[in-house]
């Protein structure tokens, strides 16, 4: 698979205090970078048609929704590319909130008290959510990068079940999950609406136990990139779709009125732009493959169990777009959920995944994170962790046995594990 290297400028995040209440990423700054150092751009291989569809994708992925278009009442951001900065990591100013609390019957995530997600903006007229007295829980969620979303999306949901090991089979203290996502309504009507063809259909959608194999979200809720993107239209920017054609309802403001705007606010031609543009995205670009240090950290990467989860190499199945058809990439993910430890357990959940679990984030792209985020790096699910070393340090559960190989390393083997990463 080549690279394109033909890509417009990336967009660098400036973060300035005085602007906090523009949303994410209302203040954004033109700069020109090197291709290997941007994670936007299309497949080289994409036709003049498909390259067509991917430009409307793009526009609408950039698009910035108002009152009069849709957006809210109750909103986070008013365009996907406002926490998708040049198609890359979030910044933690912009986190998301989800909420819920434990009680004796499980997770409840307060619905009726708008949760499971915080939506802290809201139009005229309308009040933004606070946190309601009733969470016990509440988790913060920064947003992914989306390069090479499509060859995540197109791996077989065989390949994700030979993967996982909820049994420990093997002895390694490694033991992914499925994220188990159960029939309903939506999900119906995903799969109705998908935009994978009758071929390409065929290795997706198997049903484990009557459940859908989920692979994207903190929590791997969403079974594909149809489900993914409708949800963060309604969840992040309050525009309905056939979908989700109805708006979020404003609990807190003591009303349950909608907005103006006829439902559906986005079409159904507009989601499928943009989930197009998001599976023909390009894989993030790999640097200094042949350096001594990259190969050398490589190498202990794998000797001290990190590849055991964050798994080197997939591939793809049958697919109609070139691009993805039968594909070996490498997005350092299994897809999978695994318990991180106490370090890692904010109280929240999604489905089948307990608290302290979450699907295996994928690294690649990960050594130019910062570029989309101000200048500095943030890393895990959060944020929290402001260097390579202390997201290492914050791998409890089933990572507890590679961070205490990674500490047991010389200063000169981290370094180069750090170098590798750096590369990715």
């Amino acid at each position: 698979m080549r690279i394109s290297t033909q890509t417009r400028p990336v967009l660098a995040l400036s973060v300035m205090a005085t602007l906090l209440v523009a949303g994410c990423g209302d203040f954004l700054l033109p700069r020109a970078v090197d291709p290997e150092l941007t994670l936007e751009g299309p497949f080289d291989e994409l036709n003049g048609a498909q390259l067509a569809t991917h430009a409307i994708g793009d526009g609408e992925f950039s698009r910035h929704f108002t009152p009069a278009s849709g957006l809210g009442p109750l909103f986070v951001a008013t365009s996907c590319a406002s926490c998708h900065v040049a198609d890359g990591r979030g910044h933690p100013v912009f986190n998301i909130t989800r909420f819920g609390r434990l009680t004796s019957a499980g997770f409840d995530p307060l619905e009726a008290e708008g949760g499971p997600q915080l939506q802290s903006r809201a139009i005229a007229g309308f009040v933004a959510e606070l946190l309601p007295s009733t969470a016990h829980v509440s988790a913060q969620f920064m947003a992914p990068a989306v390069s090479g979303l499509g060859l995540l999306d197109a791996v077989p949901d065989s390949s994700i079940i030979a993967l996982a090991d909820p049994d420990d089979r093997n002895n390694d203290g490694i033991s992914g999950r499925l994220s188990l996502v159960p029939p309903s309504d939506l999900v119906a009507s995903v799969l109705a609406v998908g935009g994978l063809s009758p071929a390409d259909r065929r290795a997706r959608y198997t049903l484990v136990d009557n459940q859908y194999v989920g692979r994207f979200g903190k929590k791997a809720r969403a079974i594909d990139l149809t489900h993914q993107t409708a949800v963060a239209y309604l969840q992040d920017m309050g525009v309905t779709t056939t979908l989700f054609p109805h708006d979020l309802p404003a609990f807190q403001g003591g009303s349950q009125v909608a907005d103006a705007i006829p439902d559906p606010e986005a079409a159904g031609s507009v989601v499928d732009a943009v989930v197009f543009y998001l599976r023909t995205l390009r894989a993030p670009p790999r640097r200094n493959v042949a350096n001594g240090d990259v190969v050398a950290g490589e190498r202990t990467f794998g000797d001290i169990g990190c590849a055991s989860c964050h798994a080197p190499t997939l591939r793809t199945g049958r697919s109609s777009l070139a691009p993805l058809n039968n594909v070996e990439f490498h997005p350092f993910t299994d897809l999978l959920l695994h318990d991180m430890g106490a370090e890692l357990d904010d109280g929240y959940t999604e489905g089948n995944a307990t608290s302290a679990e979450w699907r295996t984030a994928p690294l690649w792209g990960i050594g130019i994170a910062e570029r989309a985020q101000g200048g500095t790096a943030f890393f895990l699910h959060d944020g929290r962790a402001r260097t390579l070393q202390e997201a290492i340090r914050f791998h409890g559960g089933e990572g507890s046995r590679s961070r205490a190989a990674f500490s047991a390393l010389s200063a000169q083997q981290q370094e180069r594990v750090l170098t590798y990463l750096r590369s990715l």
